[in-house]
């Protein structure tokens, strides 16, 4: 058996058989409603269960008590009885395709905020502030800790009452179960204190109630950490203690084990690793603690590749791999497996945009599949077209690959132009950027998917109105993304770009300013970039901090590197000016609050002012078109086909999407592509 067969062995623990060692972890899309998981969030795990997973687990940090607020992030709240029929609604969805569904419970502690929901006060072990959730907490009392246990088994029976399969408890991320078992917070002098057996107790005591709550028969698992990473935690040895401990009590059935914690900004983006990173980075700490112990062992962290996951099962490392954000990138992942369909899974590239979305107040979205969320008006399997249509794509980004995609496999015949000799767009100069290189598995996806599916790629081809109504097209899409803006800055023709950078049409000087007026990946990317050949780099932005716009996955491995490579940051400056001075370029700063000036004698000044689209080709094109360039937006946002009727003899309607519109960013673009294409 290869090691990828072995993903399709079936799992038993106790009554329950899963169908094979694929799942999706408990994590939290944002999708909850009232704090429960309605339509939407249902769909989401139902396309996931369509697909062939073994398990899918929803409600990460799904909250049992008043005291642990659902509101930050639309979180479930299974503090009380009237979740249990929306609990059997989702049973039953997930089931009629044959998967297992289970649920995360937990109480945050300190993790979370108090000044939303029910403004209570946060609660942990000891009143140690948290530096990601900034809480200050009360110290439980023993009546708190008894209300606490009592709503965890209140929770768990809640749970089995709506005809989940199990329920995991997290004791991960610095919820409030580790924080009683980490020495890092836990600081009390009590038996709930002090030594790892007294520290071990709040747990214990929570299992043995949800034990007496729902019974032996019915699975209760563990999400923990097998190492904290950090000098004043839980090490790995406590953490096998720890997992021994509860399952030679019975007390859980499998652990979800985990590498790192969350307490503040670089932690989080550790533990939730994104491009960055190695695949599996932290399978060691699971496969350890597997040695160890007699019950099964889950592992997620990183895992975007079925030869990974493969390897992880078939070596003996892990019982069951979950495999999160590439179910996230391809819901139809295992069932693709399954048909010997490999080539044709959309591999997650681990850019974070799905879970920094999240921590920014967003909802999960993948930063390339359009559908992954809106399953109720977007397919993740194309439909056929009832009518068959010539359609001329321009532009061979991610907006127009992907729309080359969806009319090729609605059936119609489609040509793409590209004036460049390969695909990929503004991808191509974003990978230039030390570890981003793996966006560019985007573009080489779609790219074989378009080809695959019958669309003509005429690469190293300019399209121009003759040649696109040479083709005779019923419709025109233009895709032909942006220019890089120089911004309004008296003497910006002085600057250049960060494109320019990245793509080696300029060659670094050796003391550079970068001018950050964004705030996305591009500026600090291109400093990386030129700081690791040996430049002197400082970046300025407008902003609060540099790279306030990017999430949580990704931000503080920006800034990590930034000063590991002595990139200078300086927040709260405007660039008003830019002028020579000998062989020299100044740089004038005015800060934002004080409104002084300084100034900046450097070789370069790098600017990154956003995109500006390339719209000459639409308007040449747009007089001639049926619909004059329109979008009839209420259509397109309502999920309705265009409703301007082509036959190729009345002309063409023409429709222009991604940053050939407005700059936005590569998930635009493919959603741009996909809503509109799906109906043609």
């Amino acid at each position: 058996m290869s090691p990828v067969e072995a993903l399709l062995r079936p799992l038993k623990i106790k009554h329950l058989t899963i169908r094979n060692r694929v799942m999706s972890t408990s994590h939290a899309p944002s999708y909850g409603s009232d704090g429960k998981p309605k339509e939407r969030y249902q769909l989401y795990h139902e396309e996931k269960a369509k697909g062939g997973i073994g398990l899918t687990m929803f409600g990460g940090s799904s909250s049992v008590a008043l005291d642990s607020p659902a509101a930050p992030w639309n979180q479930i709240s299974v503090a009380d009885d009237s979740v249990i029929p929306f609990f059997q609604e989702f049973a039953d969805r997930v089931h009629q395709h044959g998967a297992a569904l289970m649920i995360q419970l937990t109480h945050m502690g300190r993790r979370t905020k108090w000044d939303t929901e029910n403004w209570l006060p946060t609660m942990s072990a000891s009143p140690k502030r948290e530096p990601a959730s900034r809480s200050i907490p009360k110290e439980m009392e023993d009546t708190d800790i008894r209300r606490i246990i009592a709503d965890y088994a209140a929770a768990a029976r809640r749970c089995k009452e709506g005809g989940l399969d199990g329920f995991e408890l997290s004791a991960a991320h610095g919820h409030l179960i580790d924080q009683f078992w980490s020495p890092s917070v836990n600081k009390r002098t009590d038996k709930y204190g002090g030594s790892l057996e007294n520290r071990m107790r709040f747990g214990i005591e929570v299992l043995e109630a949800c034990r007496e709550a729902v019974g032996d028969d019915y699975i209760i698992g563990m999400r923990m950490s097998g190492d904290e990473l950090i000098d004043d935690g839980l090490t790995h040895e406590d953490c096998v203690a720890i997992t021994r401990t509860y399952a030679e009590r019975g007390l859980i059935d499998f652990a979800n084990v985990l590498g790192g914690q969350a307490r503040d900004h670089l932690a989080h983006a550790i533990v939730l690793p994104n491009m960055s990173f190695p695949v599996a980075p932290f399978l060691f700490l699971a496969s350890a603690i597997k040695r160890e112990v007699d019950i099964p062992i889950f592992h997620a962290q990183r895992v975007t590749d079925l030869n990974t996951a493969g390897r992880a099962v078939a070596e003996g490392h892990v019982d069951m791999v979950a495999m999160t954000r590439a179910h996230i990138a391809d819901p139809h992942l295992v069932r693709k497996l399954m048909e010997g369909r490999i080539d044709d899974i959309r591999q997650c590239v681990g850019a974070g945009y799905c879970i920094d979305r999240i921590y920014a107040g967003g909802d999960a979205l993948c930063i390339q599949n359009a559908a992954t969320g809106r399953e109720r008006t977007m397919p993740h399997v194309i439909p056929k077209a009832t009518e068959k249509k010539r359609v001329v794509v321009v532009g061979g980004g991610p907006g127009g690959l992907e729309a080359a995609r969806v009319c090729a496999e609605r059936g119609h015949s489609v040509v793409l132009f590209e004036k460049n000799a390969v695909t990929g767009g503004q991808i191509n100069i974003a990978a230039k950027a030390t570890w981003r290189e793996a966006l560019t598995g985007i573009t080489r996806w779609l790219t074989q998917q378009a080809a695959k599916s019958g669309a003509e790629l005429r690469l190293g081809t300019e399209a121009t109105p003759a040649t696109i109504e040479a083709e005779k097209p019923d419709v025109i899409i233009l895709a032909t993304g942006g220019h890089p803006s120089h911004g309004d800055v008296k003497g910006a023709d002085l600057a250049v770009t960060t494109w320019d950078m990245l793509s080696g049409k300029v060659e670094p000087a050796e003391n550079i300013l970068i001018y950050d007026g964004t705030g996305q990946h591009h500026a600090p990317s291109c400093a990386e970039f030129l700081a690791k050949r040996g430049a002197l780099v400082e970046i300025a932005t407008q902003d609060r901090m540099v790279a306030e716009e990017v999430g949580a996955t990704n931000q503080p491995i920006h800034l990590r590197e930034l000063y590991k490579l002595g990139v200078v940051l300086s927040p709260n400056l405007q660039l008003t000016e830019i002028y020579r001075e000998g062989n020299k370029l100044v740089a004038v700063l005015k800060n934002e609050f004080t409104h002084e000036e300084e100034e900046r004698l450097v070789d370069q000044v790098v600017v990154e002012f956003g995109t500006l689209p390339n719209e000459a080709l639409y308007f040449d094109l747009k007089e001639s078109s049926i619909n004059r360039g329109e979008m009839d937006l209420h259509a397109l946002v309502e999920g309705r086909p265009q409703p301007h009727k082509v036959n190729g003899h009345g002309g063409s309607a023409l429709y222009r999407i991604g940053d050939g519109v407005a700059g936005r960013n590569i998930h635009a673009a493919i959603y741009d592509a996909a809503r509109l294409c799906k109906d043609l």
